[in-house]
């Protein structure tokens, strides 16, 4: 890695991180680097998450605010580290850190998901969350970019601003409400007391309808089973797929999927191929190509 977030970088933010908070840093684990690198520290107890996009780390604060009404309300989800100011400035960087969920006795599945959300989509709506807006993400992903060629960047503009203008005539029909912003088995953990929701970057307040909407553009670019589509539109009660918006919303979701890794381009390169393939399989309308997920 040769970009901004490059493993001495990461290392210095998780070391400071734990001398603020008193804990060791020794033998921690990346469990993940795409959105974010993802840390478990070697007690097992607590995730330390690093902000992987400048351009986003305002969103930092509105994790805390969900993860904080969520616990509020008593929706199982994962819980904030007490005692801690959250969110942590470590110097140019942004870092929440969790209690850790114990590993349970399976993997979550979309029916997991269906109950979660429901949950989530039947609270009263937040004050000071924000509204639902997932083309400025994209925007900001872009302009936050490590590198990016200067024609697929104006690809991504017009393309951006074509989704816009199509999201803007779509007609809703679930009520508005507090949304997860991203949601797929893979932020569902199940621990010992059952499944919890977790990562709350995209939250929002805005249609439900996107929530049901990456399982589904999931069966139809990663070639995901279509019954855990199905399971979660049997739990829910709705099926988006059959809604006349789902076209808009997975032209935007899909959007959302090929730009996700902008930000670390140069720190994580070995997502760059996939990238190209995403971008040109959009320019060319081919919406029935297979996309493998970044790793």
């Amino acid at each position: 890695m040769d970009g901004r977030f490059t493993a001495e970088t990461l290392a210095d933010v998780l070391r400071r991180t734990c001398e603020l908070l008193g804990l060791a840093h020794q033998g921690a684990r990346l469990l993940r680097f795409t959105n974010n690198a993802v840390y478990l520290l070697a007690d097992d107890r607590v995730v330390v998450r690093v902000c992987g996009s400048l351009a986003l780390r305002h969103r930092a604060a509105k994790v805390v605010a969900v993860a904080s009404y969520l616990a509020e309300h008593g929706v199982p989800a994962i819980r904030l580290l007490p005692g801690v100011e959250q969110p942590m400035r470590v110097g140019e960087h942004i870092v929440t850190v969790w209690e850790r969920v114990p590993a349970g006795p399976r993997v979550s599945t979309a029916a997991d998901l269906a109950f979660l959300l429901r949950k989530v989509h039947s609270l009263p709506v937040p004050e000071g969350v924000g509204p639902w807006t997932p083309v400025a993400d994209v925007r900001a992903r872009i302009d936050d970019a490590e590198e990016l060629d200067e024609g697929d960047r104006r690809f991504l503009l017009d393309r951006c601003a074509e989704v816009e203008d199509a999201l803007a005539r779509v007609e809703f029909v679930l009520p508005t409400s507090l949304i997860h912003g991203d949601a797929h088995p893979g932020n569902v953990l199940v621990g010992p007391d059952g499944p919890v929701l977790c990562d709350f970057d995209s939250s929002c307040v805005g249609p439900p309808e996107w929530d049901l909407t990456p399982l589904a553009v999931g069966r139809e670019r990663f070639g995901d089973p279509a019954g855990r589509y199905r399971m979660l539109a049997d739990g829910y009660g709705f099926d988006v797929t059959r809604w006349p918006g789902f076209t808009t919303l997975r032209a935007a979701r899909e959007l959302k999927l090929a730009t996700s890794v902008l930000p670390i381009l140069r720190s994580h390169p070995f997502v760059r191929g996939e990238l190209k393939g995403r971008l040109r399989d959009l320019r060319d309308g081919r919406t029935d190509t297979r996309w493998s997920r970044y790793r």
